[in-house]
């Protein structure tokens, strides 16, 4: 059986939050429509979840009694000038030292001291002092948080507007009522992190942007644009659904003009314009079909993007406009042939990721998500899978603009009001961007998964997902094997979490549904460890550790490119993650499951993929060449993709073996100190690579991600540090404590190494920023001021040559 998708969809121009200027997010401003930057300087203090003392006395004063009638920290005048000045995104929880308890979900969010046991860490109070311009009055005011770790309440100007319970849902309240032009206007927010989400490190606080979006009464409504596509005869047909809401308190007559422009902004289609009557407080929403010749398909190579321009007139003015960007290509899902894209034949060469990272913790600003997506663009990696949440919107940006595939998942599968309000929202939120090649409705609900409730609530949720965009597939994460009644049996594509061994009868009893590996592996290593120390908490870094269920990288790649009608998977996991420390427990605080450390450093793992899903000249040999005893064995991998390797010690030949394909290369070598070098033959190319005993560390070495970054404020560049000896090789077991000063416009958001069991300070609020190196490496991440000019970083630490670098901040 063939299930084929054909479908175009629209992707954001990511430009970065600045509290002063306008900026862009799902949709391009007109002169009617403003989205504003609310990130910056907002206060912060903790609060409490049992003491009323503590917590500005929330749980004893009239805050919900009348309108307007709050107390304690929720009223604009309190005075909040001892709070902490923070900028958001935040995550409040990776400020917090280490603490053990045994309890298992506190060792599985990775010993952060958030969540029941610890009611002083686990409330957070933010609030926001903004003006809004006596010209915008008659215009309506909307407040959007992509997301808050979690369960909030929201006061403006001591009103009270709405709350969320999820961490993972955007969440948008109309405050227009309660704004006061040319004054001082405050918004107030509550976070509570008592309870969890998840069995992951979630972090805590306003962790997404925030925006204050300005509009005309009649306009396009939040998730008011649906763009959707096939491809018939070189054709590309095009059917852009647009809404209109009026709110200007009387019925009106308006029209919605729209039209397709190309990468380049050019005009590709002629505008068409349809008639609206909109009653007051309603939506009316119209049909607009579009062709386009030869169109330029979105792939992984070429992530080429229409824009749809939309424009609502009302007596021939312009009240809103739009540009929503989308993508043209054809996803198919073969039973028998696997999957392909825009008829190209393919594995789906996917990684779950969650979404923190070193330094930052969940507070992850847009550059830097484009940093982690390249990071596995560069290894190999085709898709995405957001684990098991849903996603930022700048992750799905860079994903449509990079060319890398997604599988969109919800948090929990249910169809309860506040769960099916969630799964609509993911749908209407992401349906446009061309990455979503598949919706996930949740991973292992095994209380759920083979029961019939399971099948019930999986069929509400599909019939709905179809409703909303019939343009794409459900699946859902099962570790339920063979097992097909329940969840399995209502999915379009069948996802297998593991069980490998079964997934060949589980193919033979239902040969017409679609078969992916929505997880697998679960492979576990340390960067740069090479034996197992239980007692700290490491690994080998070679691919031979997996727990009971998993798999390793060789085991189930090699076991997917037998099986033609095996679509891919998503391996367990891109990177490393705070939290789920498997094999370990304290001192432990990371896990190590990563194909990357916490850091985007790659393990060793990570060239056997990007031997073998990729076409660049791949040679790599390991461990390092220090430490190890004269005479003792060492075994020495390498991953390649040459057809031959030939190994070397001190220019002495130890064998030339053939490379297997999709395999690997060992040998037991008799260790001497020198060079270690590996010469590989690559249809007829020589490639090479070799490892070195070193001296001890005499330099040390930064190296940004990019020279210059943006003026707006909220630019990253993230800088690796290394350390070479006196001869200039780089010292890979070193683990020097590195000291940072910086001066410039510029500020420090985190450091980080990528080391397991390090509790050292992610944040350094006392200045004092430091960091060891973790096997010769470690990270900073700087974020950019709003002026222009040059921030000078300068690394120091005992015993070494200190090293300086300069990043030019600009417009």
């Amino acid at each position: 059986m063939k299930i084929s998708i054909k479908n175009k969809y629209w992707i954001l121009f990511l430009m970065f939050c600045v509290s002063s200027q306008v900026v862009y997010s799902q949709t391009k401003t007109s002169k009617s429509r403003q989205i504003t930057s609310l990130n910056k300087n907002w206060k912060f203090h903790l609060g409490s979840a049992n003491n009323p003392s503590k917590d500005f006395d929330y749980s004893i004063v009239r805050n919900f009694t009348i309108a307007g009638g709050g107390g304690g920290c929720i009223v604009p005048e309190f005075k909040d000038d001892d709070w902490r000045t923070v900028n958001v995104p935040h995550d409040w929880a990776v400020e917090l030292p280490f603490e053990y308890h045994k309890h298992f979900d506190v060792q599985s969010h990775g010993y952060r001291p958030v969540g029941g046991f610890y009611p002083d860490n686990s409330i957070g109070w933010y609030r926001k002092h903004f003006t809004v311009d006596n010209t915008k009055e008659g215009q309506r005011f909307i407040i959007r948080f992509e997301g808050v770790y979690r369960d909030f309440k929201i006061w403006v100007n001591n009103n009270y507007i709405g709350s969320t319970f999820s961490g993972y849902s955007e969440s948008s309240f109309d405050i227009t009522d309660f704004i006061e032009l040319s004054k001082d206007n405050v918004i107030v927010v509550r976070v509570d992190a008592t309870q969890y989400e998840g069995w992951f490190y979630e972090g805590a606080g306003i962790y997404r942007n925030v925006f204050l979006e300005t509009l005309s009464p009649v306009h396009i409504p939040e998730y008011g644009v649906y763009v959707s596509s096939k491809v018939e005869k070189a054709k590309g047909i095009v059917q852009a659904q647009t809404s209109v809401k009026n709110q200007e308190g009387k019925t009106v007559d308006c029209s919605v003009v729209s039209y397709v422009v190309d990468a380049k902004g050019t005009k590709i289609t002629k505008s068409l314009t349809e008639k609206l009557t909109v009653k007051n407080n309603e939506s009316a929403t119209t049909i607009q079909n579009f062709t386009i010749n030869k169109p330029e398909l979105w792939d992984l190579e070429n992530p080429n993007l229409y824009r749809l321009v939309s424009i609502v007139k009302k007596n021939g003015i312009t009240t809103d406009s739009t540009q929503t960007e989308f993508g043209i290509r054809n996803f198919v899902y073969d039973a028998e042939k696997g999957f392909s894209l825009n008829g190209k034949s393919m594995k789906v060469k996917g990684m779950c990721v969650h979404q923190d990272h070193a330094g930052v913790g969940t507070a992850v600003p847009d550059a830097l998500v484009y940093y982690r997506i390249k990071l596995l663009k560069e290894m190999g990696v085709n898709a995405y899978r957001c684990s098991h949440n849903p996603p930022s919107k700048s992750v799905l940006e860079a994903c449509d603009k990079l060319g890398m595939m997604v599988l969109d998942e919800i948090r929990v599968i249910g169809t309860g009001k506040e769960y099916f309000e969630q799964f609509e929202k993911l749908i209407l939120r992401d349906r446009n961007h061309a990455s979503i090649m598949l919706w996930s409705l949740g991973n292992e609900e095994t209380g759920v998964q083979n029961t019939d409730l399971g099948r019930r609530m999986a069929h509400t949720l599909v019939q709905r997902q179809k409703e909303l965009d019939p343009s794409r597939l459900s699946t859902y994460g099962g570790n339920n094997g063979i097992k097909y009644l329940g969840i399995n049996q209502e999915m379009d594509v069948r996802g297998f979490n593991y069980h490998i061994k079964e997934l060949d009868d589980y193919h033979k009893e239902h040969p017409k549904q679609p078969i992916i590996f929505s997880e697998v592996s679960s492979m576990v290593s340390s960067r740069g460890m090479y034996v197992k120390d239980s007692i700290k908490g490491y690994l080998p870094d070679y691919d031979l550790n997996k727990p009971r269920w998993g798999q390793t990288a060789e085991e189930w790649w090699k076991f997917t490119v037998d099986r033609p009608w095996l679509m891919g998977g998503f391996v367990w996991t891109g990177f490393d993650y705070r939290g789920e420390p498997t094999p370990f427990t304290w001192p432990n605080v990371n896990s190590h499951f990563g194909i990357m450390d916490v850091c985007g450093f790659p393990k060793n793992t990570y060239y056997y993929y990007q031997s073998w899903w990729t076409d660049k000249d791949v040679i790599k040999i390991y461990p390092h060449w220090n430490g190890h005893k004269t005479g003792e064995k060492v075994n020495v991998w390498c991953n390649s993709n040459a057809d031959e390797v030939e190994l070397l010690l001190n220019g002495k030949s130890l064998g030339k073996k053939v490379m297997p394909r999709n395999g690997h290369l060992e040998w037991d070598v008799v260790y001497e100190p020198g060079k270690l070098e590996a010469i590989g033959l690559k249809n007829g190319k020589t490639i090479r690579t070799f490892v070195e005993t070193t001296d001890k560390a005499y330099q040390i070495v930064l190296t940004p991600d990019r020279k210059t970054i943006n003026a707006d404020g909220n630019d990253v560049s993230v800088i690796n540090i290394t350390v070479l000896d006196n001869k200039g090789r780089e010292v890979p077991d070193a683990m020097n404590l590195i000291q940072f000063a910086l001066t410039g416009d510029a500020s420090i958001l985190g450091v980080g190494n990528g080391d397991p069991s390090s509790h050292e300070a992610d944040k350094c609020l006392d200045g004092n920023w430091k960091r060891s190196l973790f096997n010769g490496k470690c990270q900073i991440i700087l974020q950019s001021s709003e002026k222009e000019g040059e921030f000078v970083l300068t690394a120091s630490s005992e015993g070494l040559k200190s090293a300086t670098t300069a990043i030019l901040i600009k417009n």
